[in-house]
């Protein structure tokens, strides 16, 4: 009786998501810059939510717990770059903002390839977050499984979980586009901080006597549990690299630089960016509530680290209607992102490589039609990878990061390097991404427990100035309309 009214909480939970994002783009004009950046029109509390989810995710709301009950201190690195992450955006967010206003950008690599010059960097960039979105959507995927799993004591196998999520995703990103994504955001945005600070002060109080308490008990327990550094779960270099790789290639994510282009005002995007960090502070009791489970759960009654917030909480005396809320916000954190992403996967596929392949323009009904065909194709393929792929939440989102980080002197470049060319661009960017993915697949040694990204985006770095300095020197009144904008 107990699953039925859990899920039955969730299902009436997607229903509404369903319904708000399906008709929140209803009257709009069926045009690719509604779709993709609601034509430039979202205010403050829409950017806000809509940056948002995209770190209140499976990876925070199931993985950040998951990293604090199995790795323990190392889990304080989401707090630092979700803290940080949108400050390098200060140094180039409006000028993104002014430029797809003045050119009519919609996608980023519109504006790095118009600054280059080349069509082979925008297909490249494609290429590279398409890869990229796939190990991020994965691990929403996952997030949704686990949720339907414990809620139905496993009648509900992981396959099915998972699917059942990314479908009601899909249709509100199919039919409301971009202000879909926005709207489901706010909704979800606020219904996952209220459960988070609840769930993480309940449980410090009703496991143990407050914070302090809990903190000095592990600390007895296990010493090593809340350090970093030698002899614990992760080294200096690990730890700090982490979080570097994380704060450099935020911003650099399609998806979020993408947001630039909607909003309604330069004002607009300062204020997200200046008010952002807060979202930062909403994941202290995430934390706390992994932290809690390390004397209460035993690994192998467990399973995976990640199952951990759900686990607890169906496990004790919890009235079945509060548990299908808490694990409809779980839900709610991984749909936030996968329709973040899902959408900006569709967008640059149409606009960035099938539109740069035909060497012309595709028309509104073009490139909405071919959007909404790729975001049904990026699902499937991210499905499979999330029902045949092992690795932790939080694995996944570093893993994607080693890539994404490279597009970051593009954007250093476009906006305040003018010697910059287009070689330079292309083989800075090929040598990092392809480094980055040699340490993954272990075709290249990983120095010193340095993250894969830092070690790319060195190489990227040498390679862009070099090769720059090497080849001739574009059009300076060309290069010149970006640095001065």
């Amino acid at each position: 009786m107990n699953q039925v009214i859990i899920l039955s909480v969730i299902g009436v939970y997607l229903l509404f998501v369903l319904f708000l994002g399906a008709v929140a783009g209803r009257g709009r004009a069926d045009s690719a810059v509604e779709y993709i950046a609601a034509s430039r029109s979202l205010g403050f509390i829409c950017m806000y939510f809509l940056m948002g989810g995209a770190i209140f995710s499976a990876f925070a709301y199931l993985g950040g717990p998951g990293w604090a009950y199995s790795k323990g201190a190392p889990a304080f690195y989401i707090l630092g770059y979700c803290a940080l992450g949108l400050v390098p955006w200060l140094v180039w967010g409006p000028k993104a903002q002014a430029a797809g206003q003045k050119f009519g950008y919609v996608t980023q690599a519109q504006l790095f390839s118009d600054r280059f010059q080349s069509r082979a960097l925008s297909v490249i960039i494609a290429i590279v977050s398409t890869l990229a979105f796939i190990q991020y959507v994965s691990l929403q995927m996952k997030g949704s499984a686990y949720v339907f799993e414990i809620a139905s004591d496993g009648a509900i196998p992981f396959w099915a979980g998972a699917l059942i999520a990314y479908a009601v995703v899909l249709i509100y990103v199919f039919f409301g586009g971009v202000r879909g994504v926005a709207w489901t955001n706010v909704f979800q945005g606020a219904f996952m901080v209220i459960t988070a600070w609840v769930l993480g002060l309940y449980f410090c109080y009703s496991l143990y006597d407050g914070p302090t308490d809990m903190f000095m008990k592990i600390i007895a327990a296990k010493p090593t549990h809340l350090l970093v550094g030698p002899g614990t779960k992760m080294s200096f270099a690990a730890y700090s690299t982490a979080v570097l790789v994380s704060v450099l290639g935020f911003t650099m994510w399609p998806h979020l630089f993408m947001k630039a282009y909607t909003a309604d005002s330069r004002r607009t995007l300062r204020r997200t960016i200046v008010y952002y960090p807060t979202f930062a502070v909403m994941l202290i009791p995430v934390l706390l509530i992994g932290f809690a489970g390390i004397l209460q759960v035993e690994p192998d009654v467990l399973g995976a680290p990640d199952r951990i917030l759900p686990w607890m909480f169906t496990n004790m005396q919890f009235p079945a209607a509060a548990v299908g809320l808490v694990l409809a916000a779980a839900l709610a954190a991984a749909m936030s992102t996968q329709d973040t992403i899902t959408h900006a996967a569709g967008s640059i596929f149409a606009q960035d490589f099938i539109s740069v392949l035909m060497g012309r323009p595709t028309s509104d009904a073009e490139a909405t039609k071919i959007i909404r065909i790729f975001v049904v194709l990026f699902g499937l393929v991210s499905y499979l990878v999330t029902i045949f792929g092992g690795q932790t939440l939080v694995a996944l989102l570093l893993g994607a990061y080693g890539s994404i980080v490279q597009l970051l002197p593009l954007a250093f470049a476009t906006f305040f390097w003018p010697r910059a060319t287009r070689q330079g661009a292309l083989a800075g960017l090929v040598v990092g991404v392809c480094y980055n993915y040699a340490i993954a697949f272990k075709f290249a040694p990983k120095l010193w427990d340095i993250n894969p990204g830092i070690q790319g985006l060195v190489l990227n770095i040498i390679f862009l100035v070099a090769v720059s300095y090497l080849t001739k020197p574009q059009d300076k009144d060309h290069v010149l309309k970006f640095v001065e904008l």
